[in-house]
């Protein structure tokens, strides 16, 4: 059996809906109403009740600019509880596969970002994520942790919904065109993690690696494949992120160099314009 967290959210639920095609990997899903991650105590009692063999952790704070007044609650959710999480499986012997940010990085390099790069997180949320991938591995060396940027999927709040919703309101809208990234189908990041746990090959790697959909891009030139594959009557005029303020530090670059996860998974990786088409389609927005 393998053990979901954060089950609610949108990597949970594009797992919760792959479950038919990995029959042979039951799924515990749960989220915060059936299991506090943040407490060793739950969690150990939890694990003694059900023979896990791994847990894939999709829980995490990712109100990046509500972070910046809330460190405490982001801490416990995006580092405590990926450590008590790891340090449990680790007991059990059972594989822990955790996911991060390309936040962490924001050092300034403009080339794409390797793993072993030097991480300089600047806002709240890219600090706890920070200090979760550090814990996870202090407390799990057998762990995975996948660092991944830009997520969305028909589920939630997201960029691609935000941008359906005002494009079809407003008709006009100032996306900012200088953060460069890769977009990122959270369909994907769930298909990736069962991948791994089905072989046991590539369930027995370990450490951190980049995950992205391919391709590199803007937010602006994101908007407006969004507004073009979705006919979207909308106008988007580029503007630079000093023209629209945040409370919370954005990398203006950070896309991740994949080839370390190419190496070692051997996975087909699928270009993020082909990613986006299937998740409008799944939200009803391609004929």
């Amino acid at each position: 059996m393998i053990l979901v967290t954060g089950a609610n959210g949108q990597l949970g639920t594009e797992l919760k809906n792959l479950q038919t095609q990995f029959s042979s990997l039951p799924l515990v899903l749960t989220d915060v109403a059936e299991l506090d991650i943040t407490s060793p105590e739950v969690v150990q009692a939890f694990f003694a009740q059900q023979p896990f063999s791994a847990c894939i952790n999709c829980a995490a704070y990712t109100a990046v600019d509500k972070a910046e007044n809330d460190a405490e609650t982001a801490s416990r959710v995006n580092a405590l509880a990926p450590e008590v999480l790891a340090e449990a499986c680790l007991q059990k012997g059972a594989k822990f596969i955790h996911f991060s940010s390309d936040y962490v990085y924001h050092n300034g390099l403009d080339r794409p970002l390797r793993e072993d790069d030097p991480c300089e997180a600047k806002s709240v949320y890219a600090k706890t994520k920070l200090d979760g991938d550090l814990r996870v591995m202090a407390a799990n060396p057998n762990a995975l942790v996948f660092r991944t940027s830009w997520v969305y999927s028909a589920y939630g709040n997201n960029f691609v919904k935000t941008m359906l919703k005002l494009g079809r309101e407003r008709g006009h809208l100032r996306i900012v065109y200088d953060q460069i990234g890769a977009p990122t189908y959270a369909k994907d990041l769930a298909l990736l993690a069962l991948q791994v746990l089905s072989d046991e090959k590539l369930s027995a790697q370990k450490g951190v690696y980049n995950y992205s959909n391919l391709g590199v891009t803007s937010w602006y030139d994101f908007a407006l494949a969004i507004f073009e594959y979705g006919k979207v009557a909308c106008t988007a005029e580029p503007i630079l992120s000093v023209e629209y303020p945040t409370p919370a530090a954005r990398p203006p670059y950070s896309v991740l160099d994949k080839s370390k996860f190419a190496a070692d998974f051997g996975l087909h990786t699928r270009h993020w314009r082909v990613a986006l088409q299937e998740c409008l389609q799944e939200l009803g927005e391609l004929s």
